[in-house]
């Protein structure tokens, strides 16, 4: 599938010339769903329960996005709400202990999807600024870049607990354009998330880009541009967001 761009999009883009790129981390460049649902069934013994977790999740960092609670308040609370729908009532020891054993073992599951450092290298060889933005703990994001060797790639790393905003906040995207020394308009942010990510991007005065690896029948919202891989973003920057650069344009591998 091409890339699909929205037909009322804002004139800049066709003005405005790309100069960075951000990049959600989890489900966007790393599979996070996966390594979490092999830890879940390792941890509980069933794949039925990953229901409860994402029931329990959902509920939980919308609350850490609300700004209610703090990183590791979440993650105790998610397990503990998860555990109580499995019939187990835990103690915050209890819980602590086996948050850690998953995720050791979500840890062990890290995997980047096959079009990332293809479509990374892209943007760096094509001189563009790269930046990850993430709602997700500092520490925790800084890990796993690194054990998966993605660090090299971003000039900057922008992370919500840090920033104390997480996306849509407008300000965790302009925090990030004024790290990278870019315009709003100069930048592009692609996630999974189309509301998150895409149109909390748009809304930010970036282009939102929604990465829609599962197909999903969602059709996006004036203003967003949808892919369904990262190896189409070279071509929606140099194609249909008129980009341009001073630099030889290198092929993107696939």
């Amino acid at each position: 599938m091409t890339s699909a761009l929205a037909t009322d999009v804002p004139e800049r883009t066709t003005t405005t010339p790309i100069r960075a790129v951000c990049l959600d981390i989890d489900d966007t460049l790393v599979d996070y769903g996966q390594a979490a649902r092999t830890a879940l069934v390792a941890l509980a013994g069933r794949d039925d329960a990953w229901p409860l977790w994402e029931r329990a999740n959902a509920r939980h960092f919308a609350r850490l996005l609300a700004g209610e609670i703090d990183y590791e308040t979440m993650r105790r609370d998610r397990a503990r709400a998860f555990y109580r729908d499995l019939g187990e009532r835990l103690d915050d020891g209890e819980i602590a202990e086996r948050e850690a054993r998953r995720q050791v073992v979500m840890e062990r599951s890290w995997s980047v999807y096959a079009d990332v450092l293809p479509c990374l290298d892209w943007l760096r060889a094509a001189g563009l600024r790269v930046a990850a933005v993430t709602n997700a703990s500092g520490a925790h994001q800084r890990a796993k870049l690194d054990a998966l060797g993605l660090s090299d790639f971003f000039d900057h790393v922008a992370i919500a607990g840090e920033i104390r905003a997480a996306k849509p906040d407008p300000v965790i995207f302009h925090t990030t354009c004024l790290a990278l020394g870019v315009d709003p308009g100069e930048a592009v942010h692609v996630g999974d998330r189309l509301d998150l990510d895409a149109v909390g991007a748009r809304d930010a005065g970036l282009h939102g880009v929604w990465l829609n690896r599962d197909g999903k029948r969602t059709p996006p919202p004036p203003g967003v541009s949808v892919i369904t891989s990262l190896a189409e973003l070279p071509g929606l920057l140099v194609c249909d967001m008129a980009w341009e650069q001073a630099v030889a344009v290198p092929p993107a591998r696939r």
